[in-house]
């Protein structure tokens, strides 16, 4: 069984406006995990993941990609400790 971690990923790049939150929520929920995708207002979208170390590494390399209308540019990852992670995986505005 594989460790629970909790993550905050910034993502940057055309990430708006191309179904990269609801597309994330699809692919969070599939792979159990809690937590949310929001906008940022300066153009990135923030995802907070918490669940299966597996789990959570899987969502990181479909997040370097997207879904088809995005180009990602870069995907920070940091550790996610004190925040909140809905369940299920939600949108956030």
């Amino acid at each position: 069984m594989s460790d629970v971690i909790a993550v905050r990923f910034l993502v940057s790049g055309r990430v708006q406006g191309v179904f990269y939150r609801a597309s994330t929520v699809e692919r969070a929920q599939a792979l159990s995990l809690h937590g949310y995708a929001r906008n940022l207002p300066d153009g990135r979208v923030e995802v907070l993941a918490r669940g299966a170390l597996d789990h959570v590494d899987a969502l990181e390399r479909w997040l370097h990609t997207g879904p088809p209308l995005a180009r990602v540019e870069a995907v920070l990852r940091e550790a996610a400790g004190g925040h909140e992670f809905p369940d299920p995986f939600t949108v956030r505005r």
